[in-house]
């Protein structure tokens, strides 16, 4: 993990030092901001491999930079923590509608924070299938290049909906269970966050549009890609 590039968004500066030295020494390269803008700014210069992204900042909050970055074609693959003190379903459900790939509330252990730092960036690595390129009507999906496109669009997918269209792909016409696609999408258990697979299921079919009908929802169970 070492020499990845981490770009940290937070405006108190006792926990912003306090994530510095702690990411410096598991030897990751690390940029800091104190606000949204600069934040945003940072994003788009240095092009991080992850950025954590405090929501409550002055001026531009959290939510509004998470969906400038995912806006924009240069960093919407850039995986997005978000650390914040609001821990209400409804402040998880939008940044996980905005495209943010986890969601850590304060107070946390860096240790936590560590780990599911280390999942998002293991996923963005993708899978190594054996098939690389798969066609479905007017879906294409290239696996190795991590390329999605309908109709000759290319689709742009946040690194975790990349990850989730890959496993359905891959594990069909087997029925993935919610469980399932956490451990292998999401790379640890979310006690409780059965919702965030559907939220993101949901992201993906919006922006697969007739294609979406490919990704099936088995009532009860959980979903597969049809075949």
């Amino acid at each position: 993990m070492a020499n990845e590039n981490i770009l940290i968004v937070e405006d108190d500066e006792d926990i912003l030092q306090l994530l510095s030295f702690n990411f410096e020494s598991a030897g990751f390269v690390v940029n800091t901001a104190r606000d949204g803008k600069d934040g945003l700014m940072k994003a788009r210069e240095k092009h991080p491999d992850i950025v954590l992204l405090d929501l409550m900042l002055p001026g531009m909050d959290g939510f509004e930079v998470c969906r400038e970055l995912k806006r924009e074609e240069t960093t919407s693959a850039i995986p997005v923590i978000m650390l914040t003190a609001r821990g209400q379903e409804v402040d998880r459900i939008v940044g996980l509608e905005l495209g943010a790939d986890d969601y850590v509330v304060k107070p946390f252990s860096f240790r936590e924070l560590m780990l599911r730092v280390r999942a998002v960036l293991r996923r963005v690595g993708g899978i190594a299938p054996e098939r690389t390129v798969l066609e479905r009507g007017e879906l294409l999906v290239d696996l190795e290049a991590h390329k999605v496109s309908v109709g000759g669009d290319e689709v742009a997918l946040t690194a975790t909906e990349f990850k989730l269209l890959s496993e359905l792909i891959s594990s069909s016409p087997r029925v993935q269970t919610r469980d399932q696609l956490l451990s292998t999408v999401w790379g640890y258990e979310f006690e409780g966050y059965a919702r965030t697979v559907d939220t993101h299921v949901r992201r993906l079919r919006q922006k697969l549009g007739d294609c979406s009908r490919y990704v099936e929802t088995v009532r009860g169970v959980g979903y597969r890609f049809k075949e």
